[in-house]
């Protein structure tokens, strides 16, 4: 494959202008902020970081697992922070194979725009549930990506297993 290509996340990453540098509000600090979970998709809040489901996402159960603290670099996570981070990540890949059971998990952060981030203001790990035969011919036919639940679905489904 010469290019990884996702149309879908165009309009997520168009919609918002990088962190807080030309004066909006980062959405990842946004989001836990406006006391809205069913609107924002948040899954679950801990005491120094969040689960909030992917608007775009990849696969059905794409979650990001967010410190509430607005930094840029894995390396600025204090201990408190890297310790929830981590044990939120495994409880949710727990929960996830409880409720969809995937074949595997595709779990990782890019660091940095030219690492793939779209958001590269605010650090944020993604934990993508992955089936035997997952990928098909639509992206490549028809720029469309599949997802085979409706997301308030799975929302309801996360937070119940919690």
């Amino acid at each position: 494959m010469e290019r990884l290509h996702s149309p879908w996340r165009s309009q997520y990453i168009q919609s918002f202008v990088k962190g807080d540098k030309e004066g909006k509000e980062c959405i990842l600090c946004a989001a836990p902020q406006e006391k809205n979970d069913d609107a924002n998709l948040i899954v679950k809040r801990g005491t120094h970081c969040y689960v909030i489901m992917n608007r775009y996402p990849y696969n059905s159960g794409h979650i990001m697992i967010v410190p509430y603290r607005h930094l840029s670099s894995l390396l600025d996570l204090n201990a408190l922070e890297s310790a929830e981070l981590m044990g939120s990540l495994q409880h949710m890949i727990r929960v996830l194979q409880s409720i969809s059971h995937p074949d595997g998990f595709n779990v990782g952060a890019n660091i940095g725009r030219t690492a793939g981030a779209g958001i590269d203001s605010h650090v944020h790990f993604h934990v993508v549930p992955r089936w035997n035969g997952d990928t098909n011919f639509m992206p490549v036919l028809s720029d469309t990506k599949l997802i085979s639940e409706d997301m308030r679905e799975t929302l309801k489904k996360l937070r119940a297993a919690l």
